[in-house]
């Protein structure tokens, strides 16, 4: 590990490969991973809660102060009053990873009295490591990342996650897909927030935006979004988003366009607007007239 690393940053990410290496070695025998589900289309292995607590005991064993928000075990481990926390999702893209399909991630932030100052987001399939501290920059391994130098829409690729639980407004995201297929080169799905974040920070993907995320899913990613210059908010543009259930990013003159676009979709939208993107949802729900008719 660096020397140049921020000394939190090196315990995060030897947190971070020690969970790599429990999900690796797992995923040479994908099939005899015991599988549950929380929700509906919601699952958790026990490489979940085995890579969870391997970052749990590594942090805790260098900092017994601290807290701990972890997505399987909630806030039961560490500090409760600490105003330094741990934001972990141990194995973000879950079911990709149940499928053998290799776009998953470890994602560890720290918050500093509600603030993200420190960012981990690792991929053991290619051994990919993006770190990040407040005002020091982004990097990918040692190379130091910057957002996207693109302007316009027209040419953008927007990575986006699409809804899956029962009772998501179905309606409502196929209209804000169709706003912005129509406005880009393309549209991808990789399946894992955490990367989303971390590829919009190297200017693999121009812009991002998906519901329904929880505060382990894009604590990590937008500080690496930030500190490569790019911007983060809700689809309203609001920065104060972690506890909001969307996200939207992408380099700075991109985001302000999806701002634009999918403002009125946001649940913090004005009833104008609100009014106005029911409407798009109820057109592009209505079944296309047949020729003739």
């Amino acid at each position: 590990m660096s020397l140049n690393l921020h000394p939190m940053i090196n315990v995060a990410v030897k947190a971070a490969r020690a969970a790599g290496s429990i999900i690796n070695r797992a995923a040479l025998d994908i099939e005899s991973v015991r599988v549950s589900q929380k929700l509906a289309n919601d699952f958790v292995t026990e490489v979940d809660h085995a890579s969870e607590q391997a970052i749990i005991e590594t942090l805790l064993t260098a900092y017994p102060g601290h807290g701990i928000r972890a997505e399987e075990s909630g806030s039961t481990h560490g500090a409760k009053d600490s105003e330094f926390v741990w934001i972990i999702d141990p194995l973000d893209g879950t079911t990709n990873f149940i499928h053998g399909l290799p776009m998953y991630c470890v994602s560890i932030a720290l918050s500093v009295r509600g603030k993200i100052e420190q960012a981990v987001v690792y991929d053991p399939t290619r051994n990919d490591l993006f770190t990040a501290t407040k005002g020091r920059g982004a990097y990918l391994n040692d190379r130091r990342l910057r957002v996207s130098k693109r302007t316009e829409l027209t040419g953008c690729l927007i990575s986006t996650g699409f809804p899956f639980r029962p009772g998501s407004d179905f309606e409502g995201y196929l209209a804000m897909l169709s706003e912005v297929m129509q406005r880009t080169a393309g549209i991808r799905r990789p399946g894992a927030a955490a990367l989303d974040l971390a590829y919009v920070a190297a200017g693999y993907c121009d812009g991002f935006f998906e519901r329904g995320l929880q505060p382990w899913d894009m604590a990590a990613g937008s500080l690496l979004v930030t500190e490569a210059g790019g911007l983060v908010g809700n689809f309203t543009g609001e920065p104060d988003f972690l506890e909001h259930q969307e996200c939207l990013a992408g380099a700075p003159r991109i985001y302000g366009q999806l701002v634009s676009i999918l403002g009125k979709y946001s649940k913090f939208a004005g009833a104008e607007d609100k009014a106005v993107a029911r409407e798009a949802a109820t057109t592009l729900s209505k079944p296309a007239k047949r020729r003739g008719q």
